[in-house]
This record gives C-alpha cells, sequence and structure tokens, in this order.
C-alpha cells in the first residue's frame, strides 16, 4: 500500500482550492507560485503534495485536466472523482471513506507508514480537509461506489436507412447529433430496482408503453 500524502497546515486546504477556482492556471505549481497567491510560510509547501494526491498536478507539478474541471460549475464533484482515484487504496477498504470516522482512517494510514501518530493524525486531517471541498454523491453514487451505464440517448429523427439525422421545423435534414448518457447505479440496488430504472428510460427517451 502506498504511503498516503499529508501536509501539517491542512486547514489551509481550503482556501487554497478556492483561490485554485479564482487565479489563472499556472505552468507549473511551485512553491514560489504558492507565494505568488499569499501561501508564504515554510510549511505551506507541503500544500503542493495535497494537489497531487487531488489529481490537480502530475508528477511534475504541471496542472492537468482536472485542475480546469475544478474551476468550472461541477468542482466538487470533479474533486470527489480525483479523490477516489489519488486515495484508491484507501477507497478500496472503506468505499465511503470520507464519511468514515478518524480512528478507522487511521487504522488504514497507519498501515502504510512507519511514521508516528501525530502525522497519521494529519494525514487523516489532510484527507477530511480535502473530502470537505469534494462531492461524492454529485452524481447519484451511493456508499462510494457506482455501477456505470452508458446508453445512447436518442430523438425523433428521420433516417435514409444508413445515417439517421434530424429533422429541422421545415422539414430539411440537419447534421446528425449523438448524446451519451451515462446512467450511474448503485451497487445494493435490486434487480427490480434496476429494471424499473430502465423501463422509465425506454418510457422517456423512446416514448415506450408501460407493460
Amino acid at each position: 500500500m502506498a504511503e498516503f500524502a499529508y501536509t501539517t497546515v491542512p486547514g489551509k486546504i481550503k482556501p487554497l482550492l478556492e483561490k485554485i477556482r479564482g487565479v489563472g492556471i499556472p505552468p507549473k505549481a511551485t512553491v514560489q507560485w504558492l507565494k505568488t497567491i499569499g501561501f508564504k510560510s515554510s510549511n505551506d509547501s507541503g500544500l503542493l503534495g495535497m494537489l497531487k494526491v487531488a489529481g490537480l498536478i502530475d508528477g511534475s507539478n504541471v496542472p492537468t485536466s482536472t485542475w480546469s474541471m475544478y474551476r468550472g460549475a461541477n468542482h466538487r464533484a470533479a474533486l470527489g472523482e480525483a479523490l477516489r482515484i489519488g486515495y484508491a487504496d484507501l477507497f478500496t477498504v472503506y468505499p465511503d471513506a470520507w464519511q468514515r470516522s478518524n480512528t478507522e482512517l487511521e487504522h488504514v494510514f497507519a498501515t502504510s507508514t512507519n511514521a508516528g501518530k501525530q502525522v497519521i493524525s494529519k494525514t487523516v486531517a489532510s484527507f477530511k480537509a480535502l473530502c470537505e471541498c469534494a462531492d461524492f454523491a454529485a452524481a447519484g453514487e451511493q456508499n462510494g461506489q457506482s455501477m456505470h451505464t452508458a446508453a445512447p440517448l436518442h430523438v425523433p429523427v428521420a433516417s435514409d436507412g444508413l445515417n439517421p439525422k434530424l429533422v429541422t421545423n421545415d422539414g430539411k435534414p440537419s447534421p446528425s447529433l449523438h448524446i451519451d448518457l451515462q446512467i450511474h447505479v448503485s451497487p445494493e440496488a435490486s434487480p427490480e430496482q434496476i429494471d424499473q430504472i430502465f423501463k422509465s428510460m425506454a418510457k422517456h427517451l423512446y416514448g415506450a408503453k408501460d407493460a
């Protein structure tokens, strides 16, 4: 199990993430960059490790696509997905890790380091500070896991037998349009509940009659 990142100033994680949403994206996140946006303490350098575990920067401290997504409207959900990856070992043990107690998290973090209780405590605090800025249920996920089912979303079309085309109000064909719809289903959902989801999709997307 990989060693988990932590910072000695977990209380600054949220202010840093808020700052990221308001400032420009740097070519590289460095200690000097932290200072330019107001994080000047020598202890603040550890915040870069938190950006890395959150998937906002890569191994070379270069901002990733997750950084760009975090600046958007769905920033909390984007961070939640990134944390599932950055803390993959933890989420393997506890799929609902963000809801677990400090004691439960400490037990997991303790298996990845020989450090003392203070470091483990900071590791827990750092993780929880990140979780406060994330949303793990934004896409309807429950208990930290989901079953992904992708289905095409269709609209009424006219077809030439080969390539379906949208039809405008004057009857002329418009460019083809394809939209993917992603469904998130809890792993605890019963077969009956799953069937109901697809029946609802058939009704609202295809106009199917209730059986």
